[in-house]
Protein backbone atom coordinates (compact mmCIF):
# COMPACT_ATOMS: atom_id res chain seq x y z
CA UNK A 1 0.00 0.00 0.00
CA UNK A 2 1.20 3.16 -0.70
CA UNK A 3 1.94 5.78 2.04
CA UNK A 4 -0.57 8.72 2.37
CA UNK A 5 1.18 10.76 5.06
CA UNK A 6 4.43 12.20 4.49
CA UNK A 7 7.50 13.20 6.33
CA UNK A 8 8.84 16.67 5.24
CA UNK A 9 11.72 14.66 4.76
CA UNK A 10 10.20 12.38 2.25
CA UNK A 11 7.82 15.07 0.87
CA UNK A 12 11.27 16.90 -0.32
CA UNK A 13 12.24 13.84 -1.61
CA UNK A 14 9.14 13.40 -3.71
CA UNK A 15 9.45 16.80 -5.07
CA UNK A 16 13.02 17.04 -5.29
CA UNK A 17 13.53 20.32 -3.28
CA UNK A 18 15.46 20.82 -0.17
CA UNK A 19 13.35 20.00 3.30
CA UNK A 20 13.34 23.68 4.06
CA UNK A 21 11.75 24.62 1.62
CA UNK A 22 9.25 22.11 2.54
CA UNK A 23 8.87 24.12 5.76
CA UNK A 24 8.55 27.63 4.14
CA UNK A 25 5.88 26.40 1.52
CA UNK A 26 3.82 24.93 4.69
CA UNK A 27 4.19 27.86 6.56
CA UNK A 28 3.07 30.29 3.34
CA UNK A 29 0.19 28.01 2.91
CA UNK A 30 0.97 26.65 -0.13
CA UNK A 31 1.74 23.06 0.79
CA UNK A 32 -1.21 21.34 2.59
CA UNK A 33 -0.22 19.41 5.91
CA UNK A 34 -1.46 17.83 9.03
CA UNK A 35 -0.65 17.55 12.31
CA UNK A 36 -0.52 14.37 14.55
CA UNK A 37 0.86 14.76 17.60
CA UNK A 38 4.43 16.40 17.43
CA UNK A 39 4.41 15.31 14.03
CA UNK A 40 4.05 17.68 11.03
CA UNK A 41 2.74 15.12 8.09
CA UNK A 42 1.85 16.20 4.30
CA UNK A 43 -0.23 14.20 2.53
CA UNK A 44 0.85 12.58 -0.69
CA UNK A 45 -1.98 14.24 -2.55
CA UNK A 46 -1.28 17.68 -1.67
CA UNK A 47 2.26 17.27 -3.41
CA UNK A 48 0.61 16.21 -6.79
CA UNK A 49 -1.93 19.11 -6.30
CA UNK A 50 1.30 21.59 -5.72
CA UNK A 51 2.82 20.45 -9.19
CA UNK A 52 -0.61 20.30 -11.08
CA UNK A 53 -1.27 24.02 -9.65
CA UNK A 54 1.97 25.28 -10.37
CA UNK A 55 2.03 23.70 -13.44
CA UNK A 56 -1.30 25.57 -14.35
CA UNK A 57 0.22 28.58 -13.37
CA UNK A 58 3.18 28.47 -15.63
CA UNK A 59 0.93 27.57 -18.47
CA UNK A 60 -1.37 30.79 -18.14
CA UNK A 61 1.49 33.09 -17.77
Amino acid sequence: MEKLLLSPEEAAEVLGVARSTIYDLIRMRTLASLKIGRRRLVPAAACQELVDRMRLEADSA
